[in-house]
């Protein structure tokens, strides 16, 4: 592979166990396999995503989710995985790599880590996955019972579960924005799973190796950017909906209206939120958060924060100008 992917010395570190053979079998049943699991428009960015596993690199900037009920299969992908890639996977949760500050330098030199069961449970944090799907430096490491010190991590993170990766208080696009949401196909009820496919599927590496090495090369001509299906991008926006309420809100009819000669107050704005919610049997934001969304979106809206919104008695207060609220609630 271009050697300005990595140093030398990383190339070495990360020596896969497969063979490079330009002469290899098409891999017939890894590609059933994905034809079962995968709706077809999809299989391209599983392709392309561990086509990007392959080197050292984090220029992509995206984790791989694949969700479905259970029983579908989709774990094999992670067997596959280790063939492919041996001693440069790690397997382990993604909370805890939020939650410990020990578990990030057990992901130093790998090239991806596989949470096979991902819970369902909000992330109480996600500035460190965060910064690990996007580093470009070296990141500040920690072994129990040493002094930390700066390491290299280009890992990429894919999980396997029955819903889509949340935080408990990160409402940023930059969390959502990092994920890559594929939904697997329902598993019909007349197939008969077969009991060796992982084997059978693994036999065929070096095939499945020159399927994943198209991959890459068609995500280095498109500048990094991963092949997204429509029902991929709506994947994305259901998660970027189901994590951050304010995202309906702004899209509900009868509680405001944009309007760009109309001004709201922030209490106000927050007033009526809250009787969305209620109305819509759903947890509201704090106050600071939903305003915070409202001025980091506000190019997004055509809103315009302000200081001096009028609330009679001789007072100004912070607002928008570019809303109006429909329905007057007592405060």
């Amino acid at each position: 592979m271009d050697g300005t992917f990595t140093s030398d010395k990383d190339y070495c570190r990360n020596r896969l166990p497969v063979a490079y053979c330009p002469s290899a079998q098409q891999p017939e049943t890894w590609l059933y396999f994905l034809s079962q699991l995968l709706e077809p428009e999809d299989i391209p960015t599983l392709q392309e995503f561990m086509g990007y596993c392959l080197i050292p690199s984090t220029k992509a900037q995206k984790m791989l989710m694949l969700i479905g009920r259970g029983g579908e299969g989709k774990s094999r992908i992670g067997l596959v995985l280790r063939a492919l890639l041996g001693g440069n996977m790690a397997t382990g949760n993604l909370a805890k790599i939020e939650t410990n500050k020990f578990a990030r330098a057990d992901l130093e030199h790998e090239l991806l880590m596989v949470d096979d069961d991902m819970k369902l449970e909000a992330l109480p944090q996600t500035n460190i996955i965060k910064a690990i799907i996007t580093a470009e430096l070296p990141m500040d490491l920690e072994k129990k019972g040493h002094q930390s010190y700066q390491g290299d991590l280009y890992v990429r993170f894919l999980g396997f579960g029955n819903g889509s990766l949340k935080a408990l208080y990160d409402r940023s696009e930059g969390f959502f924005r990092r994920q890559i949401i594929l939904t697997v196909k329902k598993k019909s009820p007349c197939r008969r799973d077969d009991p060796d496919i992982a084997e059978k599927m693994c036999a065929e590496a070096e095939g499945i190796f020159l399927w994943c090495l198209e991959g890459l090369h068609r995500l280095m001509e498109n500048q990094y950017h991963f092949t997204i299906s429509q029902r991929a991008q709506e994947n994305m926006d259901a998660a970027v909906s189901d994590g951050n309420n304010m995202v309906d809100f702004m899209d509900s009819e009868g509680y405001i209206r944009l309007k760009p000669d109309c001004e709201a107050s922030s209490k106000e704005l927050y007033g009526v939120y809250k009787l969305w919610c209620d109305d819509n049997a759903l947890h509201p934001l704090s106050a600071k958060s939903f305003s915070s969304y409202l001025i980091e979106n506000a190019d997004y809206y055509n809103l315009q924060p302000t200081n001096n919104i009028y609330i009679g008695g001789n007072k100004r207060a912070r607002g928008f100008i570019g809303i109006e609220v429909l329905q007057r609630v007592f405060l």
